[in-house]
């Protein structure tokens, strides 16, 4: 049942629209690569403040199933830095008692790959202190539509589909909605970015490169968050 009120504190889920690492590398004289790395460290510091304030879960945008448009180039080194990401920084993660789930396509981003994501997972499988989402080759219409190609194949009456039915068949199930969204880069929409999850979200948008966007500015947004009274339909 939806809450018809709520006043906030610490969000359950919050989702994060990394944009602005290849401007942050251009206006810093260094290689796309470099902003994308300094983008997943700024990630990692994110992560930390967010386990301080017992947000549960995290959602992020890490690339999109639009991004595969990208020059050949940064596309393949993308993978390869997911790929030592899942292969290299999940001990740190699992240390930290995350649980690391990675959803959206596999068709695409190859073997070697989906093994390590499925490594990763099974690494972190048992944590208990916070869950990050990774947003990987992934798209809000597609989940949709997968989760409608589901019900259709499960030979459900259309009389019986439903919200809820609906959000059991989205890419994680089980998963909160999103209470708070942040997006950096001065960009004002969600491009894609959870559309079943983001019903109520509330909307945060910063004029910083992913980047730069800092403990101060996170913080900042928290406390604004935790004032605002939620309607929800309402």
């Amino acid at each position: 049942m939806i809450e018809t009120e709520k006043t906030s504190k610490s969000p359950v889920h919050l989702g994060l629209i990394l944009d602005g690492n290849r401007r942050w590398a251009k206006n810093n004289h260094l290689t796309t690569m470099e902003g994308h790395k300094a983008g997943y460290l700024n990630l990692k510091k994110i992560i930390k403040i967010a386990k301080k304030h017992n947000i549960q879960y995290i959602s992020a945008f890490v690339f999109s199933n639009e991004n595969w448009k990208r020059g050949n180039n940064e596309v393949k080194n993308l993978m390869k830095l997911f790929s030592w990401i899942l292969k290299h920084e999940v001990k740190e993660i699992s240390k930290e008692g995350i649980r690391l789930r990675v959803i959206g396509s596999k068709l695409r981003i190859g073997k070697a790959l989906v093994k390590a994501i499925h490594d990763a997972e099974e690494v972190t499988k048992d944590n208990t202190k916070g869950t990050l989402l990774l947003c990987l080759d992934y798209g809000g219409q597609q989940e949709i539509v997968e989760a409608t190609k589901r019900i259709v194949e499960s030979g459900v009456s259309p009389k019986d589909i439903t919200a809820d039915l609906i959000s059991q068949n989205l890419d994680m199930p089980g998963i909160p909605p999103l209470d708070l969204i942040i997006r950096t880069s001065g960009e004002h929409r969600l491009s894609n970015f959870m559309l079943w999850e983001s019903a109520y979200s509330e909307l945060f948008f910063v004029n910083k490169l992913w980047p730069d966007f800092s403990e101060a500015n996170f913080e900042s947004i928290l406390k604004k968050y935790s004032k605002i009274k939620r309607n929800f339909g309402k």
